[in-house]
């Protein structure tokens, strides 16, 4: 669902470096949690998968950047029909999962928890461990994929689909 066009579409307007803690490997692991995380779940894979590069995408610094959320669905809305397509039900999903995700909420449709906990799984890349108590799934939970996530996050892994499927070369 992620195409070259939409991932070159917003780093056109992304301010920050793109390899940064707030950039595209941190972008493509929530995106690797939220596809493990839909499996169980059940969540709706695309809003999951489009959450991961639209969450953060309008950061204007690497702390706290209050609104950078309700900013990244703001593009979200600027890039649909013409950079991916999504229904009118997905794309409410969509844009609430964005402009929601720092608020620490834990209820609400299973496609909003997967999103938020797909963010959340990568707090070790800012050398936090999630509290379990503060993730939403219990997929998310999970001691294998909660280890799994944290040390990709821990390490700074860029996944292979940075490259392959966003066509992304970071320096």
């Amino acid at each position: 669902m992620i195409s070259h066009e939409l991932i070159s579409s917003i780093l056109t307007r992304y301010t920050l470096p793109p390899g940064g803690v707030h950039g595209v490997p941190h972008w493509a692991r929530v995106s690797d949690n939220g596809r493990r995380l839909a499996q169980v779940t059940g969540a709706r894979a695309g809003v999951v998968e489009l959450f991961a590069v639209f969450h953060d995408c309008q950061r204007v610094n690497e702390g706290i950047d209050d609104g950078h959320g309700r900013r990244g669905g703001e593009l979200a809305w600027e890039l649909r029909g013409t950079d991916y397509e999504l229904s009118e039900e997905d794309f409410r999903l969509l844009i609430k999962a964005c402009s929601l995700h720092t608020e620490g909420y834990l209820d609400g449709d299973m496609t909003l928890q997967t999103c938020w906990d797909a963010d959340r799984l990568d707090l070790g890349r800012l050398g936090i461990t999630p509290r379990t108590e503060k993730l939403c799934t219990d997929a998310a939970k999970d001691p294998v994929l909660l280890k799994w996530a944290i040390e990709r996050g821990r390490d700074l892994f860029v996944p292979v689909l940075v490259s392959v499927e966003w066509g992304v070369r970071l320096r």
